[in-house]
This record gives structure tokens, sequence and C-alpha cells, in this order.
């Protein structure tokens, strides 16, 4: 058995069933790894309903793009509870992997990725308005 930790993360998830989570378990948490241009102008995930907050860390800085070095840290200090499963959620399903699989190597989650993100793809005219949390009826807010 090897003391590495997993250099993958724990899978993928649609929307509603990452919200279905957030709602069973207490210690669940929704991490959005967007930028702080996409909170403040695109919208957030709202888990009032449930009690409970969005954590907001970024995986790449706004506005030259560069990764986050300090991203691991950020997630340490945001006081997520020992073992809870973390979902991470950015604009269309990309960078949260990438954020899920630094969580898991890090010791973190388990850590899921949310598929299709916030906004979802773009449909055939260039918007993003075909799927994703914001589209599926999910609870968000303007940031």
């Amino acid at each position: 058995m090897s003391s590495e930790p997993p250099t993958t993360y724990a899978g993928d998830v649609a929307p509603d069933a990452a919200y279905a989570a957030l709602a069973a378990d207490d210690d669940a948490v929704l991490v959005d790894v967007r930028t702080t241009a996409e909170w403040s102008y695109v919208g957030v995930p709202d888990l009032a309903a449930l009690g409970k907050r969005v954590v907001f860390v970024e995986w790449q800085r706004f506005p030259d793009g560069a990764v986050n070095g300090d991203f691991v840290a950020q997630l340490q200090d945001a006081g997520l509870p020992d073992g809870a499963p973390i979902y991470f959620i950015c604009r269309s399903g990309v960078r949260s992997v990438a954020a899920a699989e630094a969580a898991t190597h890090a010791g973190l989650g388990p850590a899921y990725n949310v598929l299709e993100g916030f906004e979802g793809p773009h449909d055939e005219h260039g918007h993003r308005a075909v799927s994703g949390w914001k589209n599926s009826g999910l609870p968000w807010r303007q940031g």
C-alpha cells in the first residue's frame, strides 16, 4: 500500500446531484474556483436555503490568468471540516477538475468536479444558456 496521496479526484457530478449532496451532508462544501470578476459580474451559487455558504477561492488569478500558487493554502484556511466532501465548480467544468485534483493531492476531500460548471457550454449562438448550475434552475444570485 502506497503512502502517496491519490493524484486524481473522486469523480464528476451533475449540478443537481451536487446540490442534492450538499443538502444531504452537513459537512459537504461547495467551492467556487472562478475569478473575482466572474463572481461579481456573472453571479454565484446560493446555498442560503441549505444554511450554507459557498467558499470562494480563485484557481486562476484575475486579471492575469496565472494559476493561484496559494490555492491549496487558501482552501485549507477556509476551515473545511476534515474529510468533508468538497464540490468544486467553475464556469464550465474545466478549472474545477484541476482544483479537485490539487485538493485530492493535498489530502483534502473527497473532491468532486461539478460537471458543466456554473454556466455550462456554449449553445449554437455562442451563449452559455443550455446547462450548468445557473441554467439548471438551481439557486444562484447576482454577485
